[in-house]
């Protein structure tokens, strides 16, 4: 598969797009330094204990509180309070491998017996603030690598489930238990299949020396501030974006081209043959490689499908809905049935692409066109599973109800990216309504006056859009025969489709444009 990364690094933003044989099915907008990104930890102060909801809110330096509830603590938060305590009052940095595990919490506690007001600890962003809500914040810390997740205060090792080889689990798993500190968990990510023990061992120890740092600051580190910033915006793209299929990444930004060559440097000198600068001050990045064009046909209320079939997405403060329509094009020799069927499973292909472009989260409910056969609506969740499985964010789909809605849930971290495709009308400035033609007349005449008397212009031509000239050339006594016999000028009209409807413009006898 031809996979392409493009990176537009304007000023103050960088637009990411992921191109899959050639067509768009990623966009991430990225502000440059921007705060309360998910996996950054901070030393957060508990504002105020809510006991029936069973939560803490907590301020971070963001303007509305962070939300921590009781299962977000984690198993181990006794022991992360007890390794903020000895780390902030004691001459050393506690070292995690001899570090004295406290003991797990009971899932059906409550957060009143390990939390109070007033009391300052770690937390992690696990969800962007959205809306009017503020991040989502956790206490279970953790730390994400290219090829594993660090996860202190556990001696568990898991393996991704998207690694089909029970054999490489397994050559994984051993090789992970072999190399990882105490106290220290692993979860091994998908990109980890058939890598070297000596790269998993490099991204491993990059990762204790990221906690090391994190340590190092909480020390002296207030309240609001930032303890680690789990991803840089480059080690973003890269970490989360590349994978074994990608054959190019193009930047237009000369230091974040070289800040991708050095990343790559370390983590896979191999790739770094695969990143080029777009040097063309001609072309827009995205226009070359047409990422504005589809854009523009992808975002909106309402997306076109091929053969006239076509989607309506409609978002709500819950969830998102969306509906598929036919169109007026089937094919006639075949059944509703089978018209059903072919439109819905062009639709599911769609509906996978527009859930990772949008980034869209939370609960999605698919209003399908009916379909009369069980086994044909089992075929249609058996291909929304399929188009789903190049999704990198966790989510569940359940099969079709029997008024042919499927329910799927995706992770939502953060806000779900919005792009305008439309522009305000010019000539309406978004009311919907324009002035009437008879003043646009008078505008005209007045404008005639003042250059025939004041400015004693001889001959004059006005063009106008042909909807105008319409109206000025209608009949035997057309207006423009009445300026005639007013102005005792004949005033020549010419009609230009591409002028805004209730523009117009003069030209003098040299046919060069009056300026009023």
């Amino acid at each position: 598969m031809d996979n392409k990364i493009i990176i537009n690094a304007a000023s103050g933003m960088v637009n990411i797009a992921m191109l899959e044989e050639g067509v768009l099915v990623e966009l991430h907008k990225e502000t440059k330094n921007k705060a309360f990104v998910v996996g950054d930890i901070y030393l957060g102060k508990i504002k105020k204990v809510a006991p029936g909801m069973d939560a803490a809110f907590v301020d971070i330096g963001y303007k509305k509180d962070g939300f921590l509830h009781y299962h977000d603590l984690g198993p181990n938060i006794r022991s992360l309070i007890k390794l903020a305590n000895h780390t902030q009052n004691k001459p050393r940095i506690p070292s995690l491998t001899r570090f004295r595990l406290e003991p797990e919490t009971d899932k059906t506690g409550h957060i009143t017996d390990i939390i109070k007001s007033g009391m300052e600890l770690p937390v992690q962003v696990v969800k962007e603030p959205i809306s009017t809500k503020g991040p989502r914040l956790s206490c279970e810390l953790s730390l994400a690598g290219r090829y594993m997740v660090l996860v202190p205060f556990s001696n568990k090792v898991s393996v991704s489930q998207k690694i089909a080889s029970n054999a490489e689990k397994t050559r994984l798993k051993k090789l992970v238990q072999s190399i990882r500190p105490k106290n220290f968990g692993v979860i091994i990510r998908t990109a980890a299949d058939k890598v070297e023990v000596s790269e998993l061992e490099k991204d491993l120890n990059g990762l204790i020396n990221k906690w090391r740092k994190m340590l190092r600051k909480l020390k002296t580190a207030k309240v609001r501030q930032r303890l680690l910033s789990e991803v840089n915006l480059t080690s973003a793209i890269l970490r989360d974006l590349m994978s074994e299929s990608t054959t190019a990444i193009i930047v237009d930004d000369a230091q974040l081209h070289q800040e991708i060559l050095a990343y790559l440097q370390n983590i896979a000198p191999e790739k770094t043959k695969i990143v080029k600068l777009h040097k063309s001050k001609n072309t827009h990045i995205f226009d070359q490689y047409n990422v504005n064009k589809q854009i523009k046909t992808s975002f909106g209320k309402t997306v076109t499908i091929r053969r006239g079939i076509y989607l309506v997405i409609e978002h709500t403060e819950a969830m998102h809905v969306i509906d598929i329509n036919s169109g007026n094009k089937v094919d006639k020799n075949k059944s509703q049935e089978e018209n059903a069927l072919r439109v819905n499973l062009d639709a599911a292909k769609e509906i996978a692409r527009q859930l990772r472009l949008r980034d869209i989260g939370g609960i999605i409910v698919i209003d399908f066109i009916d379909m009369k056969k069980a086994e044909n609506r089992q075929y249609l969740y058996k291909k929304m599973r399929e188009e789903m499985q190049h999704d990198r964010a966790r989510h569940s789909i359940l099969p079709p109800s029997k008024f042919g809605l499927v329910q799927i849930t995706r992770e939502r971290v953060r806000p779900v990216t919005e792009v305008t495709v439309t522009e305000v009308c010019p000539t309406c400035k978004g009311t919907g309504k324009i002035t009437s033609s008879s003043l646009i007349v008078d505008s005209i005449e007045n404008d005639i006056s003042y250059l025939i008397h004041e400015q004693n212009e001889k001959k004059l031509k006005l063009e106008v859009h042909p909807y105008i000239y319409a109206y000025l050339t209608k009949g035997l006594f057309s207006i423009q025969w009445k300026w005639y016999f007013r102005f005792h000028h004949f005033i020549k009209l010419s009609q230009n489709m591409n002028m805004p409807l209730l523009h117009y413009t003069f030209y003098n006898k040299n046919n060069v444009r009056i300026k009023l």
